[in-house]
C-alpha cells in the first residue's frame, strides 16, 4: 500500500489549492502532546506541489504515532526572515526545514536543539548520514544543529533541442568551452545560458564555487569576512562577464528570481542553467527527460575534483527541532520517520535530489545518470559553504552586492575590477565586526 502510494507521490506534478495549515509556534497545537507544527522548505515546482508530496507521509507518521503534523511549506523568498524571526520570538515550529547553508548561522541564536550523541540515537545514529552532508549541519566542533534531509549538488544542463539545432554534438566541460558553446547559440532572441540575478542565494552559491576556482574563500581560517581578495573579486567579477562582456546570458535575467530562468531553459529560449534538482522542476515546464542533458558543473579546465577543480558548493535541506518545543519526544519521532530509508528513497526521488542516508543511497532508483553526476559531484568535487554564524548575512550582502553589478550589466555600465571590490567592500562592511 505504502509502496503504490510513494510511487503515486513521486510523479507528481498537478497543482491544488494550497492552503497554510500552521503558524508559528504558540498555538494552542504546539503545546498539544499529539501535535507538531512543521515548517517545510519550497522543493517542488509549487508549494502546492510539496503539500501533495508531504501530506501523505504525515498522514502516515500520524497512522504509526498518533501524532498529527501541521504543515507549512514556505517559500524561499520568505524562510529565512521567518525562521530568524521565530529564533527571536521563542514562537517557532517544533520542527523546521533550512537551507544547510544557514545552519551554524542559526545554530548561533541558540534556538536549535543540539543532535548530541543521545539525539542522535533517537533518530537512528549518526553513522547513518554521509559525511558530506553532516558537515553543513553547523559549527565544526560543535554538536550539529540540524540534519541532512534532501542532498543536492550543481551540475549544468543542456536543452537538446538548441543544441541540435546549433549543431553542437557535445555538452561543454570547462569555463571556456561553456563560453564558446554561448556565443555560438547567443543569436536570434536566444542566449546561451540563463542565471538568476536577482536570487540571492543562488548568487552566493555560483560565487563561492568560482572563489574556489581561484583558489580563494569568502572568510579566512578563523572566520572573518574576506570579500576584497583578489580572487574573490575574480570571481564575482567572472560570474557577472558573462553577461557584461561575454554576452552569453541575456540582460533581463538581472531580475530574475527564483525558477525563473527555468521557463526560458524551456520553451527553447535559454540553452543551459545551473540548477540543482531538475527532473520535477523541468517537469512543471513540460519538458520530458529527453529534451535535456547533464554534465558536471564546469571547472576551469580538465575535470571536476577538490580545491581549484570545486564545481559545486555541497547543497541541501536539512531538518532542525526548536530548543523549546513542548513535544521533544514527538518532534525526535518525526525527525526519525522523515530520515528513515522508506521515507528518504520516497521524498528524494520525488524531489529529484539524493538521499544523505547511506542505506538510502543504495536504492536502484537513484542509478539514473542526472543522479549519478550529482552523486558524483558531492562525493569528489564539492565543498561546504563557510560554516560561520556569519553565513546569512554574507548570503544577504555578498548576493546583493552581485545582484546590484548584474544590474550594471544589464543597463551596460561597466564592471570592472574596481567596480567589483567597492561592491564587495561596501557588502564587508555591513558584516558584523569581529
Amino acid at each position: 500500500m505504502r509502496r503504490i502510494r510513494a510511487a503515486v507521490t513521486g510523479a507528481v506534478t498537478l497543482s491544488l489549492a494550497f492552503t497554510a495549515t500552521a503558524c508559528g509556534g504558540g498555538e494552542s497545537g504546539q503545546a498539544t502532546p499529539k501535535t507538531l507544527t512543521y515548517w517545510a522548505t519550497n522543493q517542488g515546482s509549487s508549494l502546492e506541489v510539496d503539500k501533495k508530496v508531504l501530506q501523505p507521509e504525515l498522514d502516515q507518521f500520524e497512522e504509526e504515532t498518533g501524532i498529527k503534523v501541521k504543515l507549512e511549506v514556505i517559500p524561499w523568498s520568505d524562510l529565512l526572515n521567518r525562521i530568524l524571526t521565530a529564533t527571536t520570538s521563542g514562537q517557532g515550529p517544533d520542527v523546521l526545514n533550512i537551507g544547510n547553508t544557514w545552519s551554524a548561522s542559526l545554530q548561533s541564536t541558540g534556538a536549535l536543539l543540539p543532535f548530541d550523541a543521545k539525539n542522535f540515537e533517537a533518530i537512528g545514529g549518526k553513522d547513518r548520514f554521509v559525511d558530506s552532508a553532516l558537515g553543513s549541519t553547523g559549527t565544526p566542533g560543535q554538536d550539529p544543529a540540524a540534519v541532512p534531509l534532501y542532498s543536492m549538488a550543481y551540475a549544468l544542463y543542456y536543452n537538446k533541442h538548441m543544441f541540435k539545432a546549433a549543431g553542437i554534438t557535445e555538452p561543454p566541460t570547462t569555463w571556456d568551452e561553456v563560453i564558446a558553446t554561448g556565443k555560438k547559440l547567443s543569436k536570434d532572441g536566444k542566449w546561451g545560458l540563463g542565471v538568476e540575478g536577482s536570487n540571492l542565494s543562488n548568487n552566493i552559491h555560483q560565487v563561492f564555487v568560482l572563489a574556489k576556482q581561484h583558489g580563494a574563500d569568502f572568510f579566512t581560517a578563523d572566520g572573518k569576512a574576506d570579500f576584497t581578495s583578489d580572487g574573490a573579486v575574480a570571481a564575482v567579477k567572472q560570474y557577472v562577464e558573462l553577461m557584461a562582456t561575454q554576452k552569453i546570458v541575456a540582460p533581463g535575467n538581472a531580475e530574475y528570481a527564483q525558477n525563473q530562468s527555468l521557463s526560458d531553459f524551456a520553451k527553447d529560449r535559454t540553452a543551459m542553467v545551473l540548477w540543482q534538482t531538475p527532473q520535477q522542476t523541468f517537469a512543471s515546464q513540460g519538458m520530458a527527460p529527453e529534451d535535456w542533458g547533464v554534465v558536471p558543473a564546469p571547472v576551469p579546465a580538465g575535470k571536476p575534483g577538490a580545491g581549484k577543480q570545486t564545481n559545486s558548493m555541497v547543497a541541501g535541506i536539512n531538518m532542525a527541532v526548536f530548543k523549546n518545543t513542548k513535544n521533544l519526544d514527538g518532534a525526535l519521532k518525526f525527525v526519525k520517520f522523515m530520515t528513515s530509508d522508506e521515507e528518504q528513497i520516497m521524498l528524494n526521488k520525488a524531489y529529484g535530489s539524493v538521499p544523505p542516508v547511506k542505506s538510502a543511497q543504495q536504492d536502484p532508483g537513484f542509478s539514473d545518470p542526472s543522479l549519478t553526476v550529482i552523486r558524483d559531484t558531492l562525493a569528489t568535487s564539492a565543498a561546504a559553504l563557510p560554516q560561520v554564524p556569519e553565513e546569512s548575512q554574507f548570503e544577504t550582502v555578498v548576493g546583493t552586492a552581485v545582484k546590484e553589478l548584474f544590474a550594471d550589466a544589464a543597463a551596460g555600465r561597466p564592471v570592472t575590477t574596481e567596480s567589483v571590490r567597492a561592491k564587495l567592500e561596501k557588502a564587508q562592511q555591513q558584516m558584523p565586526k569581529k
